[in-house]
């Protein structure tokens, strides 16, 4: 049985907390400690260890997603701060990353969040390029990669609706629970289809989202198609998640990407 389509929505919009993402464009040129230290400036933070197979990774996060919300933004397109929460998904794509070998191949993580994949990503040797909708997020991954591995991703802010024409292309494309609306179906595989590499191949995670259907069916469109597709167990506390790894490429019959 697949998710509710909008099973992400577990924070309160009805009454909108005091907005609390004010500009951090002013972080970008921070590291380590002091990056550190500037997140715990804009909010609450706890920590969280997350085992991914034999390794344990140490990641901040801030403490109530809920205190994050922005009116504007919700207004707006109903963006919700998700990317402050950490799903199990990301936690399969990271261990399906560390059992790859980047030997400096490039990577892009659409939706980072709070960075498990793109630190894996890392590990496994790939030059990594994390992007996400919310600048915060692009800081906080930024600093738990710097922590993790001494190392931070390359990091770029970007809105699936309007893909920047400068980004690139990248060997891998990856992504972790993403397509839990419908309308995101189509837009994460154009993203895909514009960011992939002619021989490139995207790897998504996803826990059974009603859209991932629609996913699967709109990828011809875009020329893209399913090169493998698996269900791997993931134990979460006292539950055990099915998580869908899929490997998407370019097809046979397509060049470049659709106009």
């Amino acid at each position: 049985m697949g998710y509710d389509e909008h099973a992400r929505r577990q924070h309160t919009v009805t009454e909108f907390p005091t907005d609390q993402t004010s500009d951090s464009s002013s972080l970008i040129s921070l590291h380590g400690k002091e990056l550190d230290s500037a997140i715990e400036s804009r909010f609450s933070v706890v920590g969280e260890d997350v085992q991914v197979g034999d390794r344990c990774y140490s990641l901040r996060k801030p403490a109530n997603a809920d205190h994050l919300i922005s009116e504007a933004d919700y207004v707006m397109d109903e963006r919700l701060p998700y990317w402050a929460d950490l799903w199990p998904a990301s936690r399969q794509l990271a261990a399906e990353l560390l059992n790859e070998k980047g030997s400096g191949r490039t990577l892009l993580e659409l939706g980072c969040g709070l960075g498990l994949a793109s630190i894996a990503g890392i590990e496994a040797g790939f030059a990594v390029t994390a992007s996400d909708y919310y600048e915060d997020a692009l800081h906080v991954t930024r600093a738990n990669a710097f922590r993790n591995t001494g190392k931070e991703p390359e990091v770029r802010m970007v809105n699936w609706r309007a893909w920047p024409t400068d980004i690139g292309k990248f060997d891998v494309v990856v992504a972790a629970d993403v397509i839990y609306e419908k309308e995101y179906a189509s837009l994460v595989a154009r993203c895909m289809s514009y960011a992939l590499a002619d021989n490139g191949v995207a790897i998504v995670a996803d826990p059974g989202r009603l859209a991932l259907s629609e996913f699967l069916n709109v990828l011809p469109q875009f020329g893209l198609a399913v090169s493998s597709q698996r269900v791997e167990s993931l134990i979460d506390g006292a539950t055990t998640r099915e998580i869908q790894i899929i490997r998407i490429r370019h097809s046979a019959k397509s060049v470049g990407v659709p106009e």
